[in-house]
């Protein structure tokens, strides 16, 4: 698997073998593998595991496959919005971005390459033309690139935060306020794995909600981003004592998520608001709430 990718803003200033790491997606150990056997490099100039990122530098993967195996397709996503340079799917809950190591299920990458979409080979290896994910848990709109023109400037739309993002989320409790911003910096949680937390030495990250509807021992809120920390809104919303329903590994109660048919937190992708890279046209797309997330709201409304 060969491709060309231009070093991640966010990594440049780190050592090649960290940046390589966290591209990738794999441990410190595997990546220095990789580098050492050549496998992954820097083009154009010299370089050890040690070497520095630099603005400009273009990192290329030439990654021999470990075994080929047949992934999971999800038959039932749709693409909502289709071009030659993006595809916009609405993603099911229970389907990856891309593929990752340890993960067995379908992703939007496979299922769409199953489908005979074009991607643009731009981006880390089993990566190409995603730009911005969602969590296997969190359902909605995720965009696609196809071409190497909408792969750089997506890239740098979604880097800069020029793409508006809309979530709908269910969180537990009766908020206080209508609307308002949290604005906490986010990091991995120190004590246990895959959790994040707000810490001082964390990203900045910042959330801004406005209620759409109350049901006294919950309540539905449009959520927009101005970052895209991982698990932003479940971080967020529990910091301030509303975690999502359904969430208990922010907080959330069992019970309520139980008596509502929820088996992941109440969370959808609804709206996908960017500039189109080729035409720049400011461009919509809307997504509808997945059936479990409507009979859940079904439930508590009754």
């Amino acid at each position: 698997m060969q491709s060309i990718v231009p070093a991640p803003d966010a990594l440049i200033g780190q050592r090649f073998d960290v940046a390589v790491a966290k591209m990738m997606g794999e441990s410190r150990t595997r990546a220095r593998d990789y580098i050492d056997t050549q496998q992954v490099r820097l083009v154009a100039r010299s370089y050890d595991r040690a070497t520095i990122l630099q603005a400009g530098d273009l990192v290329e993967f030439d990654i021999a496959p470990v075994q080929e195996q047949q992934e999971p397709v999800a038959q039932d996503m749709a693409i909502v919005f289709e071009d030659d340079d993006i595809v916009v799917v609405d993603k099911p809950v229970g389907v990856a971005a891309h593929a990752s190591v340890g993960w067995t299920g379908p992703t939007v990458l496979g299922s769409l390459l199953d489908r005979g979409v074009h991607i643009t080979e731009y981006g880390a290896p089993g990566r190409q033309g995603i730009v911005s994910r969602l969590d296997v848990g969190t359902s909605g709109l995720m965009l696609v690139c196809k071409s190497e023109l909408a792969y750089k400037e997506m890239r740098r739309q979604f880097s800069e935060h020029e793409v508006k993002k809309t979530y709908h989320a269910l969180v537990q409790g009766n908020l206080e306020q209508d609307h308002a911003t949290i604005d906490a910096p986010i990091g991995r949680d120190s004590v246990r794995d895959f959790r994040f937390t707000i810490t001082p030495a964390g990203k900045e990250a910042i959330t801004h909600w406005d209620v759409l509807e109350r049901f006294g021992e919950a309540t539905l809120v449009a959520v927009g981003l101005e970052t895209g920390r991982t698990h932003q809104i479940r971080v967020h919303m529990s910091s301030i004592g509303h975690p999502l329903v359904g969430d208990p590994m922010y907080g959330a109660n069992p019970q309520l998520g139980q008596r509502l048919g929820l088996d992941r937190q109440w969370l959808h992708a609804m709206r996908l608001e960017f500039r189109h890279p080729r035409t720049r046209v400011w461009t919509t797309v809307d997504s509808t709430y997945p059936p479990d997330l409507s009979h859940a709201l079904a439930v508590i409304r009754a």
